[in-house]
């Protein structure tokens, strides 16, 4: 794949990394350094892009690898109280307060479920969640169920 043909997929597909971004990177200035790493380590592994999956599957899968190899090696990722967490940019100006206080429950979520549960929340099924994060099909649905009860006694537990 060439260049220019690269970069369109990847902005066509850009509103998954933008996701990644927004659940896993706290300030704009990392979204913009992670952002570009995700786009370099991308063009960097196309070699082994395959074609056995759609390219945004494999796109979402090297984005979240990346952010979760640099918060590893960072230790950036902090947990804070649900009320606290919001000082961050919003992903958008038109997201509802229930949307604002799920995305925030979310981001209080262990790496895993929080990646499977915003899979979900933009209709990926559960075979496609699996073949992403690297788990079984199964372990799939068990993980989004338990995900859903523990948002749920967050959020009622925050109003």
């Amino acid at each position: 794949m060439n260049e220019e043909l690269f970069l369109s997929k990847v902005k066509e597909h850009e509103g998954i990394i933008n996701k990644i971004l927004y659940l896993y990177v706290d300030t704009q200035e990392d979204k913009k350094d992670m952002y570009q790493e995700i786009v370099l380590q991308a063009w960097k592994s196309m070699s082994r892009f395959r074609g056995d999956s759609k390219f945004s599957t494999w796109l979402y899968r090297v984005g979240l690898n990346t952010v979760m190899t640099f918060n590893r090696k960072e230790s950036r990722l902090q947990k804070q109280p649900l009320e606290d967490t919001f000082d961050i940019e919003q992903p958008s100006s038109e997201m509802s307060d229930r949307s604002l206080k799920l995305m925030q429950a979310v981001r209080l979520l262990n790496d895993i479920d929080k990646s499977i549960i915003t899979l979900h929340l933009e209709d990926y099924n559960n075979d496609e969640i699996a073949e992403m994060i690297g788990i079984t099909k199964n372990n799939v649905a068990v993980r989004i169920h338990r995900v859903k009860e523990e948002l749920k006694r967050k959020l009622q537990a925050n109003g």
